[in-house]
């Protein structure tokens, strides 16, 4: 089962995620993330470029 983390101590909110994957990552009303934890395997090709291009590889993707 795929399953997305993000270490939000250490994410500074820049978006690239939302960018490479916006049926997993979002961004609020309040400008913080936001991302679906279990996106479903279909997506997993999008969770591994957001990691990919998260400037402070705050996010994992496992499973």
């Amino acid at each position: 089962m795929l399953k997305v983390t993000v270490d939000l101590d250490v994410c500074q909110d820049h978006g690239q995620c939302v960018f490479a994957a916006p049926d997993v990552f979002t961004l609020d009303e309040n400008g913080r993330l936001a991302y679906v934890e279990s996106p479903g395997e279909a997506l997993r090709a999008d969770a591994e470029d957001a990691a990919d291009v998260c400037p402070l590889q705050a996010i994992r993707v496992e499973g």
